[in-house]
C-alpha cells in the first residue's frame, strides 16, 4: 500500500509546477507536445522580458487559480481513488471486477487532471503573441 501511495503521490508532484513535462511518456524522443507549450512558472520568471500586459498578467493570474482550485477538488477525488483502491487490495483474495472498476475510476480522475493541466497550458499560450512565444521558446532553449 505505501508503494502504491507513493506512486501516485509522484504522479501528483507532476501538477501544475512540472507541467513542462507533459507528454513525458516518451523520455528519449524529443516532446513534440511540450515545446509547444509554455508552463506557467516559465512565464511568470520571464514576465518582464516578455513585456507582459497588465491584461495578460491578469488573465494568467485569474486562470491559474481558476484550473488550480479545480486541480484541488480532482487531487481529493484522485487521492480518494487512490485510497479505495489500496483498501480494495487489502483483501486475502480479489474480486478482480471490483478492482478494476476502482482502477478505472483512477484512471478517469488523472484523466481530468491531465485534461485540466492541458487546458491551462492551451489558455495561456493563446494570451501570448507570437512574438512573446517566440521569445520563451528562445528563453527555454537557452537554458
Amino acid at each position: 500500500m505505501k508503494n502504491l501511495t507513493i506512486i501516485f503521490g509522484l504522479l501528483l508532484c507532476g501538477l501544475l509546477l512540472c507541467m513542462d513535462t507533459v507528454g513525458y511518456a516518451q523520455q528519449s524522443a524529443p516532446d513534440l507536445i511540450a515545446e509547444n507549450l509554455f508552463p506557467p512558472e516559465l512565464i511568470m520568471q520571464h514576465q518582464q522580458a516578455l513585456g507582459l500586459s497588465d491584461e495578460q498578467k491578469q488573465y494568467f493570474k485569474t486562470q491559474i487559480r481558476e484550473i488550480q482550485k479545480l486541480l484541488t477538488e480532482a487531487q481529493w477525488r484522485l487521492e480518494d481513488g487512490v485510497e479505495k483502491l489500496a483498501a480494495t487490495l487489502k483483501a486475502d483474495k480479489l474480486d478482480e471486477p471490483r478492482v478494476l472498476g476502482q482502477l478505472e475510476k483512477l484512471l478517469l480522475n488523472e484523466s481530468d487532471v491531465k485534461r485540466l493541466q492541458m487546458t491551462l497550458l492551451i489558455r495561456l499560450k493563446n494570451k501570448l503573441t507570437p512574438e512573446q512565444q517566440a521569445k520563451l521558446m528562445a528563453l527555454r532553449r537557452s537554458k
